[in-house]
């Protein structure tokens, strides 16, 4: 599941079971050294192209979604050294910012919401006597887990309107298959199940979706993708910098 993505021990929040649980402040992100790509809301396509290419990925066109795409390599996240910090003055997404806490779904038929708060047993910052509880001696919710339980409420409705711009995407037919090749020291690169938004398709569609694409967001989200892909180049450029350490590492051993 995408939505547990890094997390080794989810399991649901349970106020009886965590009454005494406390929560340190994340240290580092080593957590998201391993992956290459994260999911991505529409509503973060301004701020993250400026730096992250933006594209979509899936088996198919039917199940693609927008995801930043953080290293050429498969579990090599090039955002992040090696002590955990993520590059400065770049963003983190918000599916990487809500650890060690995620929303997801019930299965079908259970009862309550169709959402629950899940926690990361295996996040180093979880404990019992230092750092900031999650619940308060009456059972209540501590200002820190409500502060974390109303980011993934935004988050989630982030991610219901991307699905509604997805939709979009697919209904006026405006992606297209792309695959990224890049040659890196005589190695070959090739990157597949990608698709971009096509330029030409966009420019056909009719006035007034279009005037509503202007209205809603969606013309601003797409532009953002569309100028973010200028980033594929320097994210090559920080995996030749990565490869430049490597090598050099190699030499002196």
């Amino acid at each position: 599941m995408a939505e547990v993505l890094f997390y080794e021990r989810p399991v649901p929040l349970n106020r009886t079971a965590h009454k005494d649980l406390r929560i340190k402040g994340l240290q580092n992100l080593r957590f998201a050294h391993g992956v290459h790509s994260v999911p991505l809301t529409c509503a973060e396509f301004p701020v993250t192209a400026r730096d992250i290419p933006i594209l979509f990925a899936g088996p198919d066109m039917a199940s693609a979604g927008p995801m930043a795409l953080l290293g050429l390599r498969q579990n090599e996240n090039l955002f992040l050294d090696d002590n955990g910090q993520w590059a400065q003055n770049v963003y983190i997404p918000a599916f990487v910012r809500r650890y060690p806490f995620v929303l997801a779904e019930k299965p079908p038929g259970a009862e309550g919401d169709d959402f629950t708060v899940f926690l990361d047993e295996a996040y180093e910052g979880f404990n019992n006597s230092e750092g900031e509880r999650l619940f308060q001696d009456d059972g209540s919710e501590s200002d820190v887990l409500k502060n974390a339980v109303n980011f993934l409420g935004e988050f989630q409705q982030h991610v219901a309107r991307t699905r509604q711009f997805m939709d979009d995407l697919r209904k006026y037919d405006l992606l297209e298959g792309r695959n990224i090749r890049l040659e890196r020291n005589g190695n070959v690169l090739n990157l597949n199940g990608l698709f971009v938004i096509n330029e030409e398709k966009l420019r056909k569609i009719d006035a007034e979706t279009a005037h509503r694409f202007l209205m809603d967001g969606t013309m601003g989200w797409i532009y953002a993708h569309l100028l973010s892909l200028q980033n594929v180049d320097r994210v090559g450029q920080r995996l030749a910098l990565r490869e430049e350490v490597e090598a050099s590492n190699q030499t002196k051993n």
